[in-house]
């Protein structure tokens, strides 16, 4: 039993009210945005200490596994539908599409270009994911979200087609505090890539992931457990990689890890940008909302500008700057977009779309409109409680790239 004060609160309720929900939110978002910030650098450095591009996400997604089995088989018990050969079925293709090629172009797209175009890029999963669902071109909302796509595809093509001058290069201190490390300086930003080639990769990154999150949203209808579906992605995700290892990393010695650095980022990897940011994803979209959590996206862009910067001695690009400001634009045209069509479906239907309580949100997931996958429903929440959208909350998971 938790303590209670003089008046006879608890500490827990003392504690929400020195930090409320959407403070915890906030909070939350912004050490969520720093942990994937630190996967691409810390991705980019495994690449080029050599780690093979093959045993990199091998060994990620066994950790990922590992951590999020025991959770759940044993959160999930009641929740969980018996399985059966279609599920299983479904759940391969899934790490196919998911996992498989969703990592693979990462790390690809990841060794031939740098950590911030990387993230810049991956702003754009969010409007390519909404234009892969229903869109609606008779309705501004709908426009809005069109004119945000292409901004996006805009902007990553400006990134993959034009290079152009260096805009700005990391300042001598900057340089002086990567000398006085020799691990740092062991890492420096690869040179003798091909940049279009690392781009197209990228594109097909964001392509994978989206049509993952379309994809996954009628399975998740009939098999809710959020937790499991995805460890049952991960273990075919480690089964496919193995399948791809056997015929493309015969050399036993690249499945060995050769330094603490190596070890490090595998690890990072596989706790904090999997399992890690998993759990804290799944907590801020089921009281934020997935909008809420688009919106932190372009901080992460930011965060690992600088720390790419001082690691990997980075350079920025002007065709980098102005792709990813085109991007970052259609994001938010993107995000304005389902923010108006929420207002509509306000207008027209406001009993369907208001926010339950988290008391009735284990019988609102019964209700008819909990069947739409949150891609279609509307995101924007007006408070902080839970918006029970319920079967997709997963914008990020595990089995994605960052």
């Amino acid at each position: 039993m938790a303590e209670t004060g003089g008046g006879g609160i608890t500490v827990t309720q003392k504690i929400k009210g020195w930090f409320p929900e959407r403070v915890q939110l906030h909070i939350a978002m912004l050490a969520l945005q720093f942990g994937y910030a630190g996967f691409h650098v810390v991705s980019r450095a495994a690449l080029n200490m050599g780690i093979s591009k093959i045993v990199f996400p091998v060994y990620r997604n066994i950790l990922a596994f590992v951590l999020l089995l025991p959770f759940a088989y044993f959160l999930e018990k009641k929740e969980r539908p018996p399985i059966n050969l279609n599920f299983l079925i479904q759940f391969f293709l899934l790490a196919i599409v998911g996992i498989t090629a969703n990592q693979a172009f990462y790390l690809l797209g990841l060794d031939n270009t740098s950590p911030t175009f990387a993230s810049a890029i991956q702003n754009s999963v969010p409007a390519i994911t909404f234009l892969m669902a229903v869109v609606r071109l008779d309705r501004k909302d709908g426009i809005s979200k069109v004119a945000g796509t292409v901004f996006c595809i805009a902007g990553a093509s400006v990134i993959t087609l034009y290079k152009g001058p260096t805009i700005y290069s990391p300042s001598p201190s900057l340089h002086s505090v990567r000398a006085a490390s020799p691990v740092l300086q062991s890492l420096g930003d690869a040179n003798g890539k091909s940049w279009a080639l690392g781009c197209l990769f990228l594109i097909g990154h964001c392509l994978s992931w989206s049509g993952w999150l379309v994809l996954q949203a009628p399975v998740l209808k009939k098999y809710p457990a959020r937790l499991s579906f995805t460890s049952y992605q991960c273990f075919f995700g480690i089964l496919q990689f193995l399948v791809l290892a056997a015929f493309m990393e015969r050399d036993a010695n690249a499945w060995l890890i050769h330094s603490g650095a190596e070890l490090f980022s595998v690890f990072y990897a596989g706790v904090v940008a999997s399992g890690i940011a998993f759990a804290v994803q799944i907590w801020c979209i089921d009281r934020g909302g997935p909008v809420f959590v688009a919106l932190y996206q372009p901080v992460q862009t930011l965060v690992v500008a600088l720390m790419a910067s001082v690691a990997l001695g980075e350079e920025f690009y002007l065709g980098g700057i102005i792709g990813a400001v085109l991007i970052i634009t259609g994001l938010y045209l993107v995000l304005w977009g389902k923010s108006e069509e929420r207002k509509l479906m306000l207008q027209k239907q406001p009993a369907l779309v208001q926010a339950p309580t988290a008391t009735d949100h284990g019988a609102s997931r019964t209700s008819s409109h909990m069947i739409k996958s949150s891609i279609t429903q509307p995101l924007l929440p007006q408070s902080t409680e839970n918006l029970g959208d319920g079967k997709v909350r997963s914008i990020r998971p595990c089995v994605a790239d960052s």
